[in-house]
């Protein structure tokens, strides 16, 4: 991965906006989530790890093992100068460095709609789960945050609704998610993600669609009217 890739390059507007407590859907909603769904896990490798926020918690939680994989130079450079306990190395969700059935939970958060083989990396964490062992998957919502979609303020039919986009149409697209900040984004539906674990042997045990928190809210008062729609999707699978 060079210095050229969008993710080396924002890896410091991540890190500001969305760690150490900066952002409200990781604090009010992510976290809780992985919290409780980690209860008890012992070995833990966190996928996508990032600045390794998410396998700093796993540790804090008293996992024996926690390991963070990641990319991204700059993020995993991050991640080491935070400490918190941790093992982190550098690698791709297709290709995991660690050897079959040692973990007994595994997190992926926001990762799989920026891989380009998303069959791929669920064959990696299946392969990497004991039996038994708990895949904790957060995807920006496939239905609700379709490309296109968005809330519709009509003023000449006097309605207010959210436009669902192209839902069943794969996109890969390259999307500015702040100003100056341009990233890759793979829209797949639903049934592409759930039926690709039911292939692996994980099976879905928890679905939530969370409202957007309180905070998130608050900072974007544009979003109110649209406050019922989910923008997370969490999954809870359990290899078979």
């Amino acid at each position: 991965m060079s210095d050229l890739d969008p993710w080396e390059q924002h890896a410091g507007w991540w890190q500001e906006g969305f760690t150490e407590g900066a952002d409200p859907e990781y604090e009010e909603q992510i976290v809780p989530l992985v919290r409780h769904g980690l209860a008890g896990a012992c070995r833990v490798l966190d996928v996508g790890t990032g600045e390794g926020q998410l396998a700093r918690l796993a540790q804090r939680l008293g996992a024996d093992a926690v390991v963070g994989v990641d990319p991204t130079t700059a993020q995993l450079r991050a991640a080491g100068e935070r400490g918190g306990g941790p093992a982190y190395a550098r690698a791709v969700a297709t290709a995991l460095p660690v050897r079959d059935a040692w973990f007994d939970a595994v997190i992926v958060c926001l990762v799989l709609e920026h891989v380009d083989d998303h069959v791929a990396a669920i064959a990696e964490i299946s392969r990497v789960l004991q039996p038994g062992g708990r895949l904790l998957l957060f995807l920006n919502h496939p239905l609700l945050q379709a490309p296109g979609s968005g809330w519709i303020d009509d003023h000449i039919l006097e309605e207010q609704y959210w436009r669902i986009g192209p839902y069943l149409v794969e996109d890969h697209s390259m999307e500015e998610v702040a100003p100056g900040v341009v990233l890759p984004f793979i829209h797949r539906p639903l049934s592409g993600y759930v039926n690709t674990l039911i292939d692996y042997g994980l099976v879905i045990e928890r679905m939530e669609e969370p409202a957007p928190p309180a905070g998130f809210v608050a900072r974007a008062p544009e979003y109110e009217a649209a406050a019922t729609i989910p923008r997370l999707l969490y999954l809870r699978a359990r290899r078979t």
